[in-house]
């Protein structure tokens, strides 16, 4: 896909360390090819001034909320997960509690959740390929007892009451809602922290792919008459992810919000660990819980502490 000399540089500013570097190399097929000298092994000047997490760090986070969107729409719309040969890699590799075939009832929203299914696998395809032998496993993920937590902490439901996001057409489109728009604000928010143009592209074309999807959902929601659920969740997402007030619902009956932005029309980012704090589901500082009940995979996995 890339040129040997782009694939270098690329390598060079991405991986994290030498270790790195060497197996980017080699699953790059470039290893002992002639075309890499001690200098190129070493770290280019771009890369010795990027102080955040590496490239390579901050694409296997993504993963691993690819690996949680893929598997949610894979079971929704097949009534399986995802490939067992797309769960290989570094880290603690684990399966996915829950989940089962959604009893559609409308077509369009069975078409849109097929197409959603097909992007978010073809994104765990991606970044895995990308990463190569530095890709991270799939980590296990939790996709029965998050959700009931979620919509507690939301208060669609009661304390002991359980919610099941694949029991109905309603459900599922609240589930989807709960971290759809979180891969948005993950990408916008990891995109100055990436010092690579290829790489920076290809998060780019992510993120409006998330925000497709996520503009489906919120549209179809409203179109349902779901505003007050969708604030639900937004305002619990809010309190998880830290003091601040960004996160949005769809509107009122009166005047729709299907695009969250702010003053200047610019979509609001979240760092990883807010990211975390959602995905974990608490707003505490930790490194498991919730959607990923033993933590993520890779070295970004502690959220944040919102006090």
């Amino acid at each position: 896909m890339f040129g040997k000399k782009l694939a270098v540089d690329l390598i060079n500013r991405s991986a994290e360390n030498e270790a790195d570097r060497r197996r980017f190399l080699t699953s790059a097929g470039l290893a002992g090819a002639g075309v890499v000298g001690a200098t190129a092994l070493g770290t280019s000047p771009a890369a010795a001034q990027h102080k955040g997490p590496s490239d390579a760090a901050i694409l296997n986070f993504a993963l691993n909320l690819e690996y949680l969107e893929a598997e949610f729409y894979s079971f929704a719309v097949t009534g399986h997960g995802i490939d067992e040969s797309l769960r290989t890699g570094k880290g603690d590799r684990g399966g996915v509690v829950g989940g089962h075939k959604v009893d559609f009832k409308s077509k369009s929203v069975r078409q849109y959740a097929r197409e959603i299914a097909t992007d978010e696998i073809d994104h765990v395809r991606f970044l895995r390929s990308a990463l190569g032998s530095a890709k991270v496993a799939h980590p296990k993920i939790n996709l029965k007892g998050s959700f009931t937590a979620a919509a507690q902490a939301a208060g669609l439901i009661g304390p002991k009451q359980t919610f099941d996001p694949f029991a109905n057409e309603t459900n599922f489109l609240l589930g989807a809602f709960i971290f759809e728009d979180v891969g948005v604000t993950a990408y916008k928010g990891a995109a100055p922290l990436i010092n690579n143009d290829t790489w920076l592209e290809a998060a780019a074309g992510i993120l409006a792919v998330e925000a497709y999807h996520a503009a489906i959902i919120r549209t179809v929601l409203y179109s349902r008459g779901l505003q007050k659920e969708a604030r639900a969740i937004s305002n619990a997402r809010d309190s998880l992810d830290g003091k601040a007030n960004l996160d949005q619902g769809i509107g009122t009956k009166d005047k729709a919000n299907l695009v969250p932005t702010d003053d200047s029309g610019i979509a609001f980012s979240r760092t990883a660990a807010q990211v975390l704090n959602i995905a974990y589901l608490t707003p505490e500082s930790v490194k498991e819980g919730g959607f990923f009940p033993d933590g993520v995979n890779g070295p970004i996995k502690r959220s944040a502490d919102k006090a």
